[in-house]
């Protein structure tokens, strides 16, 4: 389960990936390139060069669980194209996934940081 409701950190890697990567290749990814410990518990969104569809990786704490998104029409919202990953709150998370603008939404903690290199 990947839940998107304030109770784990979300952090959306600004950069696409290649969408064929599988979950190694994306914990990998989160530990090797984002420098994250892919085993805490957080949730990292990927998405690839289109836009136009995302991959949700978390480990829950017995394994990894993947989840895709992919949009019939439109394309996400997404950062500028830079380095790092840059957090989301639960709604913020939510309306991206769903298609919306999510920058519209205030961030629910101004103390977190926004982008991390």
């Amino acid at each position: 389960m990947i839940p998107i409701d304030g109770s784990v950190r979300i952090y959306v890697a600004t950069q696409p990936i290649d969408f064929r990567a599988g979950i190694n290749r994306l914990m990998g990814l989160v530990t090797h390139v984002l420098g994250h410990d892919a085993c805490a518990g957080d949730v990292f969104v990927f998405r690839n060069k289109g836009s136009d569809k995302v991959k949700l990786v978390r480990h829950d704490g017995s394994g990894a669980v993947l989840a895709t998104k992919w949009l019939d029409n439109g394309k996400f919202y997404w950062p500028p194209v830079t380095g790092g990953t840059m957090v989301l709150s639960g709604a913020q998370c939510t309306a991206l996934l769903s298609g919306l603008d999510w920058r519209q939404l205030p961030l629910r903690a101004p103390a977190r940081p926004v982008i991390f290199g």
